[in-house]
């Protein structure tokens, strides 16, 4: 079973993400202790992009703080991909044995420069999704990873 803690900047407002993402919530508990953490997101203008980053990436820190052992990547575009196949092996490895895990989803600016100086990161896709869509994406890739792994019929 994974130990797995999804952090991630703002609520889930819309009721087709928050749907969607219950629902995989849901599909995921027989394989994985999944916790999940939103922290506040901040209020920004054209003006303020990277003082508002600045400041999420200091809440994203000090929650950061508390998982002392455990590994944590940030899930960015800039990051390393993987297919479904390979991420399930990736989680595995990362998570298997009862490693504790811990997966960042910024928020829609994305991250501060001093959080991808101190750690590193994933991607879901070169492409950019809004935050709450990279959250309903991460929960299906990490229950198809589950169901990869136990040789459910899921992944075709």
């Amino acid at each position: 079973m994974f130990d797995l803690t999804l952090v991630t900047i703002g609520k889930l407002k819309d009721e087709f993400y928050a749907g969607a993402a219950a629902q995989y919530l849901k599909r995921l508990k027989p394989y994985a202790r999944l916790k999940l953490v939103e922290l506040p997101a901040v209020a920004w203008r054209d003006n303020n992009h990277e003082a508002a980053k600045a400041l999420e990436g200091q809440r994203i820190s000090n929650f950061l703080r508390q998982t002392a052992q455990a590994k944590i990547f940030l899930l960015a575009e800039r990051g390393r991909s993987f297919n479904s196949e390979k991420f399930a092996l990736w989680l595995e490895d990362q998570a298997g044995g009862g490693q504790s895990l811990v997966l960042v989803i910024s928020g829609a600016l994305g991250f501060s420069a001093a959080l991808y100086e101190r750690y590193p990161a994933i991607s879901l896709s070169p492409l950019t999704f809004p935050h709450e869509l990279a959250r309903v994406v991460l929960l299906e890739q990490i229950y198809r990873a589950a169901t990869i792994l136990k040789n459910k019929t899921y992944h075709y």
